[in-house]
């Protein structure tokens, strides 16, 4: 009688070591050759409610290998499309920044200079939070990558300068974003009710130059009055707050809030943003599982992440001219 390792491994998704989408591990981060490098940042001492997002690059993680598939790649029968073929765009994981607990400079630090070796491959970072502070490491790594324009998916601005003495933490991201020479600009999509930030907090932000919509303006506007929005051709960092989802399909994250977006709604933006410019870099965030025993929130996480993945390559090689280019990042 054969068995399964005679014929060749079948490498189901609940087998094996948890990479993000079971792909290859990486852990010599001055030899990173891929298109994708995947990065987890397990830092949650910026929250200021509920714990827990430490533990959100796990938690993705693990979900992911649900969409590890086995055949080459994921056929989409709707754009009649291969996302993501193992033959043309090589991702990898390079595992995790190093978090030194209670320390948020030497945390940021770690998590910096990690996203870095990663732009300095030629690799697209993609990094998994994490609360929302570990956007400001990231961001600060494209300092010599310019000029970016965040697009922000979130229930919260997150533009609060200081509270309670602190600059850094989840309340804080795109305020320290727009400090920065190297960004253009800020998307901010979503936002609603009761927010991190005070009103003076938004009116600051608009005149750093800012365009913020709720989840009932960009539907009043649509995925193409959103997209309108944003600088057509720019280079765009997207940042992905989990809890910019409705709680109804999002329940694991730290500071939910409804009357967020549906899945289509966000990816319907995503699809056309990858479209309308390049995107240099990726974090997705606010992941909490602990708030979520279904694990659903993972899920949404890593089919988001690997969808988006699978429209910039596309994109990506229908402006090489070729089927499917093994284009690296920026």
């Amino acid at each position: 009688m054969a068995h399964g390792y005679e014929q060749g491994r079948l490498d189901l998704p609940f087998v094996g070591h948890c990479t993000f989408g079971k792909r290859p591990i990486c852990t010599n981060w001055d030899a990173i050759d891929a298109d994708v490098a995947i990065l987890g940042i397990p830092y949650d001492m910026g929250t200021q409610y509920r714990s827990g997002a430490r533990f959100g690059p796990r938690a993705i993680r693990e979900a992911s290998t649900l969409f590890s598939f086995g055949h080459g790649g994921a056929y989409d029968h709707e754009d009649d499309a291969v996302y993501l073929p193992l033959d043309k765009v090589r991702i990898v994981d390079i595992g995790d920044a190093d978090i030194v607990h209670t320390d948020t400079v030497r945390s940021h630090a770690n998590a910096e200079a990690a996203v870095r070796r990663i732009l300095q491959s030629g690799a697209l970072p993609v990094v998994l939070g994490g609360d929302h502070a570990v956007n400001i490491p990231c961001i600060r790594a494209f300092s010599d990558h310019g000029p970016i324009h965040i697009v922000q998916i979130d229930a919260h601005l997150d533009f609060v300068d200081v509270r309670h003495g602190v600059r850094e933490g989840h309340g804080n991201p795109m305020r320290r974003a727009a400090e920065q020479d190297h960004i253009t600009g800020l998307t901010q999509i979503g936002i609603r009710n009761v927010s991190s930030t005070a009103r003076e907090g938004y009116e600051d932000a608009r005149s750093r130059g800012s365009t913020i919509l709720s989840v009932r303006q960009a539907r009043v506007l649509g995925r193409d009055g959103v997209l309108e929005q944003i600088p057509a051709g720019a280079r765009y960092y997207v940042t992905i707050d989990i809890d910019g989802f409705d709680p109804s399909i999002a329940p694991g994250t730290g500071t939910p809030s409804h009357g967020g977006f549906l899945y289509y709604e966000v990816m319907e933006i995503l699809q056309g943003l990858a479209r309308r410019g390049d995107i240099v870099g990726i974090d997705l965030v606010e992941v909490a599982p602990a708030y979520d025993p279904s694990g659903v929130t993972g899920f949404l996480a890593a089919q988001v992440l690997l969808n988006f993945l699978g429209y910039i390559f596309e994109e990506r090689s229908k402006r090489a001219g070729a089927p499917q280019a093994n284009a690296k990042g920026p």
